[in-house]
């Protein structure tokens, strides 16, 4: 009886412990996004362009003609997945609106980017994905987002 407040004690420093590494500030979770997409970046010998909120992207085929806004409804071909390759989603021709809430603020910032034709890959920390929440099994909480994608038209 007398071992049982210590082990209770301890119980509860490490859940605080644990809960306090939770609360990061956005800056904080940036940082550490960017250093796994740096990190990734190196290990595949990829060179990318820094966007806006740590977006970071490659253009590997430029496409033609104006970029989209973000107003525009896109048709874009796309593989989503994790860094440690494992695939959440993929689509041949999949339609939507750019300024729709609907859209991860990733795809907002980053479609726009490419042009008709145009093909590359953008890397998104957790903020500009589905946060600190994650959604369904694959997505986890503060989950870092790769998408290929191919802009095949957009109106």
């Amino acid at each position: 009886m007398r071992y049982l407040l210590p082990i209770l004690f301890l119980g509860i420093f490490f859940v605080n412990c644990k809960k306090e590494d939770q609360n990061l500030t956005y800056q904080e979770q940036l940082d550490i996004d960017e250093k796994v997409i740096e990190d990734y970046l190196a290990e595949n010998n990829l060179t990318a362009e820094i966007g806006d909120f740590g977006l970071r992207y490659i253009i590997e085929e430029p496409g033609e003609g104006p970029n989209p806004t973000s107003t525009s409804t896109v048709i874009v071909k796309y593989k989503g997945y994790l860094p440690d390759g494992t695939v959440f989603d993929e689509s041949e021709a999949f339609q939507t609106s750019l300024n729709g809430t609907s859209l991860i603020s990733g795809w907002r910032i980053g479609i726009p980017l490419f042009k008709k034709g145009g093909k590359g890959t953008i890397f998104l920390p957790s903020s500009l994905g589905y946060g600190e929440f994650g959604t369904g099994a694959t997505i986890g909480p503060n989950q870092i987002l790769i998408f290929d994608i191919e802009l095949i038209n957009f109106l």
